[in-house]
């Protein structure tokens, strides 16, 4: 039953609007160099907002519990985003999609990564068009998108690159790029499981593959973001 597959998201939050629809939400943070956790906030970036609504028109309704890890500023710790990936795990997500890239590699968060792992969670992650390496979408396992400018709303590509794995719809407005593009394709990726949830991660990967819309990475460079 598409019902039993859950999505998780590790973000800025969300708006009120879409709390109301949220099967669990929780907040970690860092206070004197200690991890806490407790209640959501609002959304003060509003990126976790443009997040979830890109995902939830691809995926539908399936279940969706919110992990938040930024709040006033944009930036977090890889404590955070591993203490919210491993609360997603025991709520029991399929899918967790991470529109967040950290610079250095923490063992902290690629334990973590590889805990989700172990456990048959797909971990959708984005990553920049071009430069350095980010994290986790550069751990072992993890599926890399990117932007494609090439991708109208509900298409993606097989990139195949150096960068990333796939590329999506990079959204419009004040919202584009990676971010919004992982997740699209993450909110398709889950849907796409629901429907066919007999499937193991590296079937439903080669599926994703098969009906990309364009293969290889395009020419004139998305951006990132």
């Amino acid at each position: 039953m598409i019902a039993e597959l859950r999505i998780g998201v590790i973000d800025s939050g969300c708006s009120a609007e879409q709390a109301v629809n949220l099967t669990s939400a929780r907040r970690f943070w860092l206070e004197d160099g200690v991890l806490r956790e407790g209640a959501l906030l609002p959304d003060q970036l509003g990126h976790g907002t443009a997040v979830v609504a890109c995902l939830q028109h691809e995926a539908g309704t399936l279940p969706l519990l919110l992990a938040q890890v930024f709040h006033a500023h944009g930036s977090t710790s890889a404590l955070q985003v591993a203490a919210a990936l491993l609360w997603l795990v025991e709520q029991g997500v399929r899918v967790v999609n991470l529109s967040l890239g950290l610079q250095q590699d923490r063992p902290v968060l690629r334990q973590a990564c590889a805990e989700a792992q172990a456990a048959g969670v797909l971990l959708c992650a984005s990553s920049p068009a071009r430069g350095a390496a980010v994290y986790p979408a550069s751990y072992p396992g993890v599926v890399r998108i990117t932007g494609d400018a090439r991708c109208s709303p509900g298409q993606w590509s097989w990139l195949g690159s150096a960068q990333a794995d796939f590329g999506g719809y990079v959204g419009s407005q004040q919202r584009a790029g990676a971010s919004m593009a992982c997740a699209a394709l993450s909110g398709r990726i889950a849907s796409m499981w629901g429907e066919e949830p007999q499937l193991k991660p590296q079937q439903l990967l080669e599926s994703v593959r098969r009906n990309a819309v364009f293969a290889g990475p395009e020419r004139r460079g998305a951006e990132d973001g």
